[in-house]
């Protein structure tokens, strides 16, 4: 592969620390068998590697039970089993105007089977009042469901201020953090924070392969309630034809993508050896020099906080007199520089900012990228500003002269 500078990893993270590979490679190469379905030796090995996944995960969330990890495919994946597992016609959900369509999606079809939503809107930059999640709260509201940090600014919601206010209201809705964007790149406590659901995804800063994530499950919630998306074999109680009753396997049915799991485990590992902390600093120190660089570049506008210490480090941009896809393609196919432009599958959230239809130019960085990478992708936008300040002041000048041209 030619020499890219990628800036894609609010999509996926890359490239993948070398444990995450070697991980995998030695779960097919002498591990192989299915987990919790045999009782040789290989299945048992295969087994361990899921527990021990658990275990890391329980570990940099500061779950109180490994069992109370569930996995699955994905954040959506996860988010949808809460969703559409706890609300029933007649609840009520609270959530913001910055959520990503996993969130969104769920709640409008079951919107049209009797569950009602509020949209609490967030500020232009993507902030969020946590009064105002509390006031919409109502003696029927199941669930406040939120993201930890939006996927399109980057702007990181107040969730330990409102699993306190949730906590302390009088009324008692489980507090639904979508951590997708945050979960081994800023510090999450599900004690702490007064988190009841966290759901997860594995390819992005927990550094795992596509495939894996998954949702951490809180004491408060209740089990009885809160149904599968499927059923069927889970290796447990195999006389009984109906789905087991405890964790994890009530939400684990058919066979785990368990060599995943091992590249998850060696991710997560590889976070937890180097510390959230410090990861959260290399990438707030290169958001800083990224957005100061860019609000410096004439005729471009950055969306959000513009403060590195309140988001992620997702940083959305537009060019003046140029079309974000028009942006992005020329970054790619001039400068090797990889991002992601458009609506992010987010558009509530492009609505909130003031870029929707159109969307925006997002540089999402990760723990790999560097402070050269930053400077040479700030040389390329600031090249496309000014080709586009150029043909707007050409294209101007043609107006003149033809409005000239037709005045007697």
């Amino acid at each position: 592969m030619d020499e890219v500078i990628y800036f894609d990893n609010a999509a996926t993270s890359w490239p993948k620390p070398p444990g995450v590979m070697e991980a995998m490679a030695r779960f097919l190469n002498e591990i192989g068998a299915n987990p919790g379905r045999s009782g040789h030796r290989m299945a048992v090995e295969a087994g361990r590697v899921v527990y021990e996944a658990r275990e890391v995960i329980a570990e940099l969330f500061n779950a109180p039970d490994p069992l109370r990890v569930v996995f699955g495919l994905n954040g959506t994946e996860a988010l949808n089993l809460v969703l559409r597992g706890y609300l029933r016609p007649g609840d009520h959900v609270v959530t913001s105007s910055m959520e990503h369509n996993a969130v969104m999606r769920p709640l409008r079809a079951l919107e049209r089977q009797g569950v009602e939503v509020t949209v609490v809107p967030c500020a232009p930059d993507g902030t969020l009042d946590p009064g105002d999640v509390l006031a919409a709260i109502r003696p029927n509201t199941a669930l406040v469901v939120l993201n930890h940090a939006s996927n399109v600014v980057g702007t990181i919601l107040p969730i330990h201020e409102v699993g306190a206010a949730v906590g302390t209201a009088g009324r008692s809705p489980l507090l639904v953090v979508d951590a997708a964007q945050t979960a081994g790149a800023v510090p999450i406590d599900v004690q702490a924070d007064g988190i009841d659901l966290l759901a997860f995804t594995g390819h992005k800063s927990l550094y795992g392969p596509m495939g894996t994530g998954g949702l951490v499950i809180g004491e408060r919630v209740d089990l009885d309630r809160l149904e599968p998306l499927k059923r069927g074999g889970t290796g447990s109680r195999s006389e009984h034809e109906e789905q087991p009753d405890f964790l994890p396997d009530k939400y684990e049915s058919g066979t785990a993508n368990a060599v995943g799991l091992a590249g998850l485990a060696a991710g997560v590992r590889w976070v937890l050896e180097r510390g959230v902390e410090t990861v959260r600093a290399h990438e707030e120190a290169l958001t800083r020099r990224l957005v100061d660089g860019l609000r410096a570049i004439p005729g471009v506008t950055v969306y959000g906080t513009l403060d590195p210490a309140r988001q992620t480090a997702t940083v959305s941009f537009n060019i003046a007199g140029m079309e974000p896809s028009e942006v992005g393609l020329r970054l790619d196919e001039e400068f090797g520089v990889l991002c992601r432009v458009g609506l992010h599958c987010a558009p509530a959230a492009h609505k909130t900012i003031g870029t929707f239809p159109t969307g925006t130019v997002r540089f999402s960085l990760g723990v790999f990228n560097t402070a050269e990478e930053v400077d040479r992708a700030l040389r390329a936008v600031e090249h496309l500003a000014r080709d586009a300040r150029r043909k707007t002041h050409d294209a101007g000048r043609r107006r003149q002269i033809e409005w000239r041209k037709a005045t007697p």
